[in-house]
Formats: structure tokens, C-alpha cells, sequence
């Protein structure tokens, strides 16, 4: 078996982007696939994997399918659909400079803004419109709220104050004061797992630096920790805004760089960021 895939990363966030044209006919089980060829020992490595095809009709200009390390499907990955909208112009695929991607969480637009070098894309990503009702997100309580601000959330005998909404994924919000102070990795994989999110959630731990800046940590569902997460910054920044601690635009600090998201009056949650390409390769597994 032979897949070629081409690396990307945005802000340390990395996705191998195939062409669903270019997988092998043996490639029967995504979920598997993505298993084995973004394990960091025994595959290529990678947060996960973008498939993209050319869409035929409909609004969309190509589709894409996002599939976590442990074979889950996601509903949106803002680093992982820049990563595939780069890869797309990389390839000279696509050239105009607004590109519409089909996605399982529905139509999202990318508007090419500057090309730096010859791998790296810079773009302003619409993201959709976050749901902020615990049915939307979902979350499993007894009494649904039409938004979850200050929800007393109980984790291994301790309780957290959290935000949660819906931004393509589930997304749950702590605001904390110092990162080091708490265990963040061993409280997001409990929450991310927790009775009240039945399919999971995201988890940002956010520090508010000043009403236009916030710096995070990402538990990301499916991933465990990120350098970087599109998703998870505009869920966070919205998470801000919606407590008062904020302005509707804000930069997004993480261990893997710093995006700017802007929460617009009609809805729209935009995200500016890059996408640049790692290295080409050539996955010969048995899968």
C-alpha cells in the first residue's frame, strides 16, 4: 500500500493532508488509519489528519474530513482545515483568493490574505457561529441553560466555575490565574471524559492578560494536549467575551503561537492565522 501526504502545521498544531483520491482502495477504515499514521513512534506523526476532496456541486468547493489520533471524526479543526486550505493552494488545487470548505460541522469560508514564502499561508477563517445552550454543546444536566456561564462543575472531588458552548465541538472554559499552580493536563483529560459531556469536550484553561489578550493551555478532545488548537481559541475568546472580561477581538496567546479571533455583530466568529508545510511522504503501512 502506498498513501502520499503532505505535512502541515498551524502553530505547532500538525496535520497530514491526503487527498481522498489518493487513498489506497486497502484504506477501508479511516478511524484505524488515522490510529496507526499519526502515531508519534511507530507512524508519521501528527494531531491528525485532513482528508480533502473536490466538491462537484453544492456551495462548497472541496470537502474535508478531520479524523483525531485515537480515530475519532471531528466536527471542526481550525488548524486543521487551514492546514488543508494551504495545501490546496500549495498544490495550485485552488487559487481564487476565497476558498469554501465543506465540513461535518457545515459550510466554513477562508479568505487567502498573504502568502509568506514558498509554505506558508496566512488566513482569515470563518468559523461559524458559537451555540452557547447546553443542548447545543451537549452537555447532560437536568435543567438545560440557555447559555452555561459560572456552571459549578465537580472533577475528582474538586469543583471548577466553567464556561461552556459550542464552537464545531464541544468546549469547556476555566479561567485561571496561573497555569503551574494547577495540574491542567490531569484536570482536562478528567473533564474531556466527564458524565456531563457525552460526546466529549475540549478543554481551555484560560488566563486573561488584559481586555484584548488572553494566553491559553489546550486539552483537546481526541488529542490530549495541543501547542495550538483553531477551535479551542475562538471557543476560549468567546468564552471571554461572553464573561465580561474581554472585547470582541482579541489575540490568542499559545505555546505554539499567537492568533487574533474576532467575534463579529452578525455572529461570525473569525480567526486569523497561518498554516506553513512541513514535508512530504509516503506512508507504507499495511492498514
Amino acid at each position: 500500500m502506498s498513501v502520499h501526504f503532505t505535512k502541515f502545521h498551524g502553530y505547532g498544531n500538525d496535520y497530514l493532508v491526503i487527498e481522498a483520491g489518493a487513498l489506497a482502495a486497502e484504506v477501508t477504515n479511516l478511524s484505524r488509519f488515522a490510529r496507526e499514521i499519526c502515531n508519534r513512534h511507530y507512524g508519521a506523526g501528527a494531531d491528525g489528519i485532513a482528508v480533502v476532496d473536490r466538491v462537484d456541486s453544492g456551495d462548497a468547493d472541496f470537502s474535508v474530513r478531520i479524523f483525531n489520533p485515537d480515530g475519532s471524526e471531528a466536527g471542526l479543526s481550525g488548524n486543521g482545515t487551514r492546514c488543508a486550505a494551504s495545501y490546496l493552494f500549495y498544490r495550485k488545487l485552488w487559487s481564487n483568493s476565497e476558498l469554501r470548505l465543506s465540513t461535518k460541522s457545515g459550510l466554513k469560508r477562508y479568505f487567502l490574505r498573504d502568502q509568506i514564502g514558498p509554505g506558508t499561508y496566512l488566513f482569515d477563517s470563518e468559523l461559524g457561529q458559537p451555540r452557547l445552550d447546553s443542548e447545543s454543546i451537549p452537555m447532560s444536566i437536568p435543567e438545560p441553560l440557555a447559555q452555561v456561564v459560572g456552571y459549578l462543575l465537580v472533577v475528582a472531588g474538586d469543583t471548577f466555575n466553567v464556561t461552556a458552548l459550542e464552537m464545531g465541538n464541544p468546549n469547556c472554559a476555566i479561567f485561571v490565574e496561573d497555569f503551574d499552580a494547577l495540574d491542567w493536563r490531569r484536570i482536562g483529560k478528567a473533564i474531556e471524559h466527564h458524565e456531563r459531556f457525552p460526546e466529549r469536550t475540549n478543554v481551555e484553561f484560560v488566563h486573561v492578560l488584559d481586555r484584548e489578550k488572553i494566553d491559553l493551555r489546550i486539552w483537546e478532545r481526541g488529542v490530549g494536549e495541543t501547542t495550538a488548537s483553531g477551535t479551542c481559541s475562538c471557543a476560549a475568546a468567546v468564552a471571554s467575551m461572553i464573561n465580561g472580561f474581554t472585547d470582541r477581538q482579541v489575540e490568542v496567546r499559545t505555546p505554539g503561537g499567537t492568533v487574533n479571533v474576532r467575534w463579529q455583530d452578525d455572529g461570525e466568529v473569525v480567526l486569523t492565522g497561518i498554516a506553513e508545510v512541513v514535508y512530504h511522504g509516503e506512508w507504507l503501512g499495511d492498514s
